[in-house]
């Protein structure tokens, strides 16, 4: 961990993860790196990766374990941008996904990660084709077009530089800029959701205010003073819309909307289904939400299920108005069937 300047260690939720999961933390404090994250993560659909065309591509050196290794380090770093390489069907739990139709899984999956992708942004210097392949006018092979121009040792300054790219015209350039970002560019509105042709919009704001653009990037006071109702003009398509979304974006410019990452406290005396007993209270993280109740991890391989009637002292209709995934809460065991 020193030599290599580690800042989190991942572990697959498989077998002995939480033996695996307690030397980890131990060897870190006996060590004193109190800044060093150990956590467990779904290894879900990791060997399919691993022994993927996809995987063999992206990591051309590496034998089929540690392929499986790198995947799961990287679902600690950004979920989404590794699952989406993984067919829908692997990552389900259980038998009965391979019964759901494959495509109408893939048309559901790429509706849920284009809403999240076109909501969150995409990094133009570290996405993979998978990832980038989802985002508004970027096909499967200009995805690809992208990376071998970053590859080829082009990183992304700007994203004007996009139009270097083999096969990306300006219409393309349109609709796909303003959901891709650039953490430390030249440009202080290319880490934000603001679309370039915005830019001279922003700059004006700037202009009123007498301060330089990068000042007026990311910091509210300077924000707040900018008159938006005065730079309403139906004609060129800027309502008030428009202007609530640059004003969240230049107070907030590359915010992250997920909430800050808070590992489960796993009780150390559980960590297999022969440690549960009836009327134990623990903490877990929520892992799936169904229409009958929701998951909840404990740290013992397989899920505990919360019943839709049990998740709050009133009647819950839905249980995504109690929980969510990845939250977490605390549980108490009413019963373990072993067998």
């Amino acid at each position: 961990i020193r030599r290599h300047r580690v800042h989190a260690v991942a572990i697959g939720n498989g077998t002995a993860s939480r033996e695996t999961e307690r030397f980890a933390r131990d060897a870190v404090k006996g060590a004193e790196l109190p800044d060093v994250i150990v956590a467990i993560v779904p290894e879900t659909g990791a060997s399919v990766y691993s022994a993927s065309a996809l995987a063999r591509e992206e990591l051309p050196d590496l034998d089929v374990s540690l392929r499986g290794a790198v995947s799961i380090a990287r679902r600690l770093q950004d979920p989404l941008a590794e699952l989406v390489k993984i067919e829908p069907r692997s990552l389900g739990v259980g038998q009965y996904q391979h019964d759901v139709d494959a495509r109408r899984l893939d048309d559901e999956l790429d509706r849920a990660v284009e809403a999240v992708v076109n909501r969150v942004g995409v990094e133009l210097n570290s996405a993979s084709p998978a990832l980038l392949q989802r985002v508004s006018g970027l096909t499967p092979r200009l995805a690809r077009n992208v990376v071998a121009h970053r590859d080829a040792g082009s990183r992304y300054r700007t994203r004007k530089d996009l139009l270097a790219v083999s096969g990306l015209g300006p219409k393309t350039y349109e609709q796909a800029a303003g959901f891709l970002r650039i953490r430390g560019g030249d440009h202080p509105l290319d880490d934000t959701a603001v679309h370039p042709e915005r830019y001279p919009l922003v700059a004006a704001m700037a202009r009123q205010l007498r301060v330089p653009l990068p000042q007026l990037v990311g910091d509210p006071a300077l924000v707040d003073r900018v008159d938006f109702a005065g730079f309403v003009d139906e004609a060129a398509g800027i309502g008030r819309f428009t202007l609530d979304d640059i004003r969240a974006e230049l107070q907030r410019p590359g915010r992250d909307p997920r909430p800050a990452f808070e590992a489960p406290a796993w009780d150390d005396a559980v960590t297999s289904l022969d440690d549960l007993e009836e009327g134990m209270t623990l903490q877990g993280r929520v892992s799936n939400v169904t229409n009958f109740g929701a998951f909840v991890d404990i740290g013992v391989k397989r899920d505990g299920l919360v019943h839709v009637s049990q998740l709050a002292d009133r009647w819950v209709g839905d249980p995504l108005e109690v929980v969510s995934v990845g939250q977490l809460v605390r549980v108490r065991v009413t019963g373990v069937d072993r067998e």
